[in-house]
């Protein structure tokens, strides 16, 4: 291969300055060229050719900063003068110097036409031309990767496209050989959601990389939910066509169509339902309360009944388990005796009792519905036979909790149940994780959640929840 046409296009692009003085291996000066000095230059990529080790490399940055610079009207002096006169003749403008700073982000040795990664290790010479990158540069010198390449937009403040490598966490030429983490942060409504169903869209390219995501807002399912129209947005990139381009399966789980499957959450919401306060336990009698809810987990729990397939006797054997056990609920006998007396009632026919019950079991329900670790399964299974077509079938699973049942408050649901479902998904991600580690495995699965620093805010919620959840995503950063 030869480097003749890398370095035709590099004395083809426009020069706009040279390395000066101070500059070091972090960071170049620039000195401008008085034909660039009304240039928008800042953000722009650039590059210089360097010898290291004997061998030619290519440098690529960005300008991050540029400075003006006139020594002569920094003395005091001059300045004085400057300011009853305006500007001075053969000083002001003429003398003026601009200055820029350049960050080296990406290095690449010339070994005949092969550019290979590399890193600046010494300071080239004052003088090194620094010229404006363009496509055809990037191109040639990355033409290598060229299979491996997904442009993610262009250049912040630039024309030329952004090359990325998002590889995925398995082995091979486009395999990272291990996970890893990333973070968007941003302003409400700079575009986080957005980059993210991006970057997303290029891991959605290795059919082995399993792909999940946690959607507490619904902004993932809702491109995927609606009939096919074409994308006329930005918001609307992660859309059925654009994966079917990639060939991929998706699917959209939300509580309709998954059902939950712990007693921990099935009395949660039994509460939440009001099921203890239409049997009389106010919600100003939190601890009277909490102790009804844990003689109800532990007694559904150790009985026979099949959580998913409660009905009638459960229901009533339920309530005559707290009948019998009213005075460990309130230890006024006169209270435990109004508590037994609204049981009784709720055995012999209460709505309010039994719509709370129904209301939960709904939720809980295995008819035409997939389990959280059925979910869970679906975006971690890997194919036991490697052909191209098996492969292909990997979906990308999306839990959209935006989706509520119409009896919960929306405050209730998003403070209280919305965190209990996030906490059982990422419980059982990270055990699965931690499952495949131990067997020198890698479930080679990207997950997404979204809105991350609603369930991680700095310092402690007021809500023991939100807390576990927080030191859930701790411990799995560090883990997984």
């Amino acid at each position: 291969m030869s480097n003749q046409e890398l370095i035709k296009l590099f004395d083809q692009a426009e020069e706009i300055g040279m390395i000066g003085s101070p500059s070091s291996t972090t960071e170049l000066a620039l000195d401008i060229l008085g034909q660039s000095v009304n240039k928008n230059l800042v953000g722009e990529l650039a590059m210089f050719r360097f010898m290291q080790d004997n061998t030619f490399h290519f440098a690529l940055g960005q300008i991050n900063e540029i400075t003006l610079r006139n020594r002569w009207l920094e003395e005091a002096a001059m300045r004085s003068i400057v300011r009853e006169r305006s500007r001075l003749e053969g000083i002001s403008e003429r003398q003026d110097t601009h200055q820029g700073e350049m960050m080296v982000s990406a290095v690449f040795s010339d070994n005949n036409g092969d550019y290979g990664q590399s890193r600046i290790g010494t300071v080239p010479a004052t003088g090194t031309p620094i010229r404006l990158v363009d496509n055809p540069v990037l191109d040639e010198l990355l033409k290598k990767y060229k299979d491996f390449i997904f442009y993610l937009g262009h250049v912040y403040g630039s024309t030329p496209k952004l090359p990325l490598w998002f590889k995925h966490f398995g082995d091979g030429s486009d395999g990272a050989g291990e996970a890893y983490h990333l973070g968007i942060f941003g302003k409400t409504g700079s575009g986080k959601s957005v980059l993210a169903k991006m970057i997303l869209l290029a891991y959605a390219r290795h059919h082995q990389m399993g792909l999940f995501i946690l959607d507490p807002m619904g902004e993932f399912s809702n491109g995927l939910n609606k009939e096919s129209s074409g994308i006329t947005s930005m918001g609307q990139i992660l859309s059925p066509e654009s994966l079917e381009k990639l060939d991929r399966n998706y699917q959209v789980f939300d509580i309709t169509n998954f059902r939950l499957d712990t007693y921990d959450l099935f009395c949660t919401l039994l509460d939440e339902f009001k099921f203890f306060r239409a049997l009389g336990i106010p919600d100003q009698s939190k601890e009277n309360r909490e102790s009804a809810i844990t003689l109800a987990e532990s007694f559904l729990e150790n009985s026979q009944y099949i959580l998913g397939e409660f009905n009638d006797q459960t229901y009533n054997d339920l309530l005559n388990h707290l009948h019998e056990r009213a005075d460990r609920i309130y230890t006024t006998g006169s209270r435990a005796a109004t508590l037994r007396s609204r049981i009784t009632e709720a055995i012999n026919g209460d709505d309010l009792v039994r719509n709370a019950w129904d209301n939960t079991i709904s939720l809980f329900t295995k008819k035409k519905k997939v389990s959280i670790w059925g979910v869970i399964h679906n975006a971690l299974k890997q194919q036991s036979d490697n052909t191209l077509e098996q492969q292909h079938s990997r979906p990308l699973v999306v839990v959209n909790l935006a989706v509520k049942p119409e009896d919960i408050p929306e405050p209730t649901w998003d403070d209280k149940i919305k965190p209990l479902l996030i906490d059982r998904f990422l419980s059982l991600l990270t055990t699965q994780a931690q499952i495949a580690y131990s067997k020198d495995q890698s479930l080679n699965t990207l997950v997404v959640l979204d809105e991350a620093h609603r369930l991680a805010p700095r310092g402690q919620s007021e809500s023991v929840r939100k807390n576990q959840i927080k030191t859930r995503l701790v411990d799995a950063a560090k883990t997984t």
